[in-house]
C-alpha cells in the first residue's frame, strides 16, 4: 500500500483532477482567488493557470503528498507569482490566525479525513470579511444516485487515496460557521453521475 499511496495514487488522481470538464471548473473559480491566498490541497498545481497575476500578491499551497508537489513544479515555475508549499493537513496547519484574504478549495474536501477540524482552521486562518471560494463534488441531491453512491463510496474511498463521493459539502461549510454568499450546481458532462454532482461558489468568513 505504501508503494501505491505514494506513487500511483497521486498520478491517477492527477489525471482524474485534470480532465476537461474539470479544468472548465477551476476556469470558473480560481480567479475569484485575491490578495493573500491559501490554497488546499494544491496537488499537482491545476490550477495554477488560472490565477490572475494583478490580484493575487501570494500563493502558499498545503498539501500532504510531496510527490504531487513535484508533479506540480512546471506550472508553479511559470506562475510568476510568489508561491510557498507546505507538506502537511489542512486540519491542523502551521498557520497564524486571520493571515488570508481567500482560501481556495478545489477538490480537496472530499479527500481530508475530518473536513469538520479542516473547515474550521480554514475559517481561523482568514482575515475577517475574508473568503472561502470553493469547488467540490459531493453527495448528489437525486435519491438513486446517492444511494449508488453510499454503495460504491467504500471502493472507490480504497481505491482513489480516501476519496468520498457522498459528503454534504454546502451543509459542512455552513455548520463551519460560513455564510454562503454564491453557489451553483450542476452534475458535469461527461463524468459519472455518481462522481459528477459539484457545487461551487464562494463564503464569508
Amino acid at each position: 500500500m505504501g508503494f501505491y499511496a505514494n506513487t500511483i495514487v497521486p498520478r491517477l488522481v492527477t489525471c482524474a483532477c485534470g480532465t476537461k470538464p474539470i479544468l472548465k471548473q477551476r476556469e470558473k473559480v480560481v480567479p475569484e482567488a485575491r490578495g493573500q491566498v491559501l490554497e488546499i490541497g494544491m496537488g499537482a498545481g491545476h490550477n495554477l493557470p488560472y490565477y490572475q497575476r494583478g490580484q493575487v500578491e501570494r500563493i502558499v499551497g498545503i498539501d500532504p503528498c510531496s510527490t504531487s508537489w513535484r508533479l506540480a513544479q512546471p506550472r508553479a515555475k511559470k506562475l510568476g507569482v510568489p508561491i510557498e508549499f507546505i507538506e502537511g493537513s489542512a486540519e491542523s496547519m502551521p498557520l497564524p490566525d486571520a493571515a488570508f484574504d481567500t482560501v481556495l478549495m478545489t477538490y480537496s474536501l472530499c479527500t481530508i479525513p475530518d473536513a469538520q477540524a479542516a473547515l474550521q482552521e480554514m475559517r481561523r486562518v482568514l482575515k475577517p470579511g475574508g473568503r472561502l471560494v470553493f469547488c467540490e463534488h459531493g453527495e448528489a441531491p437525486d435519491a438513486t444516485v446517492a444511494r449508488w453512491q453510499q454503495r460504491v463510496n467504500p471502493v472507490w474511498r480504497r481505491l482513489l487515496g480516501g476519496c468520498n463521493l457522498n459528503r454534504p459539502i454546502t451543509r459542512w461549510i455552513t455548520d463551519a460557521g460560513f455564510s454562503i454568499g454564491k453557489l451553483d450546481q450542476m452534475y458535469l458532462p461527461g463524468t459519472p453521475r455518481i462522481a459528477g454532482f459539484n457545487v461551487w461558489g464562494s463564503a464569508q468568513r
